[in-house]
């Protein structure tokens, strides 16, 4: 496994030099800033996340003011309390995407994000807020056996747009990862976790990277 500072050599002749490789980097918001994100406002985005999801994403952007206005604004105790009529209605209202999975995945979400919310002060951003980078791959696996509809690349997708610090498996980082001989394939067992914790704790210690940061060099660095 090279080193991040060999790999960010690489991204950075990709990319026409360091100072261009700086300046292509997003880096996640600090925790101060996740904690005072509204509970509703992790539903929405989870839920947008979701319903984009092996769909065409700007379908979903172009509805998205429609599916604020018909589910009130993604407020977590109302909709962890969904009924089978709102789910009736819902299925009937014209303007959002009418799939039954993904709106009973609304539900779902709010009773997973109450309960969080409850463990850590009433906050959903203090849960979020409280992840570190050394519990990365665990954290991530909670999310998804925890949540509805979260597997693969759809909560790692939610985290990045929620300014948290984190990896998104794209093929490109899974290229990078296999290229590193950290895994063998797309990851799937518990060794495969293990190596890649080990292989982000390094690289963090290596440099003062956030693990967004690392994963677009990992992205850049493919040819």
């Amino acid at each position: 496994m090279q080193s991040i500072t060999e790999i960010t050599r690489i991204a950075a002749r990709h990319k026409g030099g360091a100072a261009a490789l700086e300046r292509l980097l997003s880096r996640p918001l600090p925790p101060g800033k996740i904690r005072k994100i509204p509970n509703d406002r992790w539903l929405s985005a989870m839920t947008k996340c979701i319903f984009q999801a092996g769909f065409n994403w700007q379908i979903i952007e172009n509805k998205w003011e429609r599916f604020e206005e018909v589910f009130e604004g993604f407020d977590v105790g109302r909709w962890m309390m969904m009924s089978d009529d709102d789910l009736d209605q819902l299925l009937k209202i014209d303007g959002i995407v009418r799939n039954v999975v993904k709106i009973r995945s609304v539900r779902e979400n709010a009773t997973f994000l109450k309960e969080v919310g409850d463990a850590h002060g009433s906050s959903v951003g203090d849960y979020f807020a409280a992840w570190k980078p050394t519990d990365y791959c665990n954290n991530l696996r909670e999310l998804q056996k925890n949540g509805a509809r979260l597997g693969g690349k759809t909560s790692q997708i939610f985290l990045q747009r929620m300014g948290i610090d984190a990896i998104a498996f794209t093929p490109d980082v899974i290229k990078a990862l296999q290229r590193e001989d950290i895994i063998n394939r797309i990851l799937g067992s518990n060794r495969d976790w293990t190596a890649l914790q080990t292989a982000i704790d390094t690289w963090r210690n290596q440099s003062d990277r956030t693990l967004t940061e690392i994963s677009q060099i990992l992205v850049f660095s493919v040819d």
